[in-house]
């Protein structure tokens, strides 16, 4: 018996050492690998370069990559900032939708193939940001852990904000490593981070991201580079920046865009622009690098201008166009944002008028803009210009001043002003909003006995008190008094 309690005893010990020798190792070697994995994702060649390749028809590595390339003068800044040169901050790119920030961060990861580099789309939802995340480190968020086909509960089981900050800490682990080894700073790229919603948990998440930017500037670990079209974005990380760098895109100036439209042509179409007609469309469009590809791209381009102006004026229009003075008091919060806008559009069509110059041989468009204060007092609301912003009505810059979102958003001002009876038919639109106002501040009391043709004696007696006495005409004509 005791010989064979032995035996047992010494098989259930191996049988148990195995076995957790066995989970210890691959608990050890999952580590290992997960770090190898999200080390690996940082080495040269990235699918990003591939998609924007896809795009513009040309391998991203081939020698005519930057043929299909137009340089913007913050190239070079953004090329030192993605090759890890500017070290000590983290950066924001802030600019209107259209203006090239993505394109020139893709064109600097091209020139060093992705080396050190991982970007993402940012998203409102946060488990499709966790998964986009996961996807640029390489990360799986321990969702193929073994251990999560036992009945304990697995790391996994948790909010999407805790897993975005445990990749985060992986990535710390690995920047560490990676330090030693090359000697300049990862580069985390979080595109389009507008699409983030402006509520407690894009906040958080927010504050998460640059909590962590900020702590890796001062180490020298990781640069985050975060890339947005919309001013509140700044104004969130303004609050607790110390770090933070602002880098604004901006329109083309007239001879670079110029030049710009000039390649696109001869890209498109192998066609060479006499400079009059370059200048024409400039006019037209200004230096925004979309519009001057979708220009280039047509065969009729003075009426694809046309339309570019026709569908920025119809998209104000559908936004925010006012019902004068017979509106129904139904739509009255819909009409007070929509006077609002049209009011400080109207307001920066004026101010225009009053410029000494709209229009810079050298630089072109000078677009009239109002300090994000003064257009507040225009509008007579606070609340209101962040979401025209978001629209893509109006732009703030990182300077904090508000101007029309781009040149022919501006032409559609001054022709939505230049309209018979435009003043007119505001002022009726706001007088009725006003008279709407004033009825629901308003409390009507009728008293019936006065309109059947009574009236009321009203006296002061002592002590303070007031009588009130009804006199009601019966019908031999004597009154009948009652108080």
């Amino acid at each position: 018996m005791l010989e064979a309690a032995a035996t047992s005893f010494a098989s259930i010990f191996v049988v148990g050492v195995g076995f957790a020798l066995t989970a210890y190792v691959y608990h050890k070697g999952y580590k290992y690998f997960v770090l190898k994995k999200m080390t690996n994702a940082f080495e040269p060649g990235d699918p990003v370069l591939e998609l924007a390749a896809m795009g513009r028809k040309v391998p991203h590595d081939s020698p005519d990559a930057a043929a299909y390339w137009i340089p913007r003068p913050e190239q070079e800044i953004v090329d030192r900032i993605v090759a890890g040169e500017e070290t000590g901050h983290y950066h924001l790119f802030l600019g209107d939708k259209g203006t090239g920030k993505s394109s020139m961060l893709l064109e600097a990861i091209r020139k060093i193939d992705g080396d050190g580099i991982a970007m993402l789309e940012a998203h409102a939802d946060l488990e499709i940001f966790r998964i986009r995340l996961g996807k640029a480190l390489d990360y799986e968020f321990h969702e193929d852990y073994i251990g999560g086909y036992f009945s304990e509960r697995g790391p996994r089981d948790t909010t999407a904000l805790l897993d975005i900050e445990r990749a985060l800490n992986k990535l710390e682990k690995v920047a560490l490593l990676r330090r030693k080894q090359v000697g300049r700073p990862l580069v985390l790229i979080v595109n389009q981070m507008h699409l983030i919603r402006d509520d407690e948990d894009g906040k958080d998440l927010i504050e998460l991201l640059q909590q962590r930017a900020e702590q890796w500037a001062a180490a020298n670990l990781v640069t985050m580079v975060f890339n947005s079209d919309d001013y509140w974005v700044y104004e969130r990380l303004k609050q607790l920046s110390t770090r933070m760098e602002v880098l604004s895109i901006v329109d083309l100036p007239k001879t670079q865009a110029i030049m710009a439209l000039r390649n696109y042509r001869l890209k498109y179409f192998q066609e060479h622009l006499a400079p009059e007609v370059l200048e024409d469309v400039y006019d037209r469009v200004g230096g925004r690098l979309s519009f001057l590809n979708r220009v280039a791209k047509s065969r009729d381009m003075v009426e694809t201008c046309n339309d570019i102006i026709r569908s920025e004026k119809t998209w104000f229009l559908n936004q925010c166009w006012i019902l004068g003075g017979e509106m129904d008091d139904d739509v009255m919060d819909q009409q007070k944002w929509a006077a609002a806008a049209v009011v400080l559009a109207t307001a920066l069509v004026d101010k225009e008028s009053e410029m000494d110059s709209t229009y810079d041989p050298e630089t072109g468009h000078v677009l009239p803009s109002f300090p994000l204060h003064i257009a507040q007092q225009i509008m007579t609301r606070a609340d209101f210009v962040r979401a025209l912003d978001r629209l893509n009505l109006f732009s703030i810059t990182s300077r904090a001043q508000v101007r029309a979102s781009s040149v022919p958003m501006q032409r559609a001002f001054r022709e939505m002003v230049a309209q018979d009876g435009f003043r007119e038919y505001l002022q009726a639109t706001i007088d009725r909003i006003a008279a709407i106002e004033s009825l629901g501040r308003t409390r009507e009391l009728v008293a019936k006995d006065l309109v059947l043709g009574a009236t009321y004696e009203i006296r002061q007696i002592k002590g303070g008190g007031v009588e009130v006495t009804l006199k009601q005409k019966e019908e031999g004509g004597e009154e009948k008094k009652g108080s």
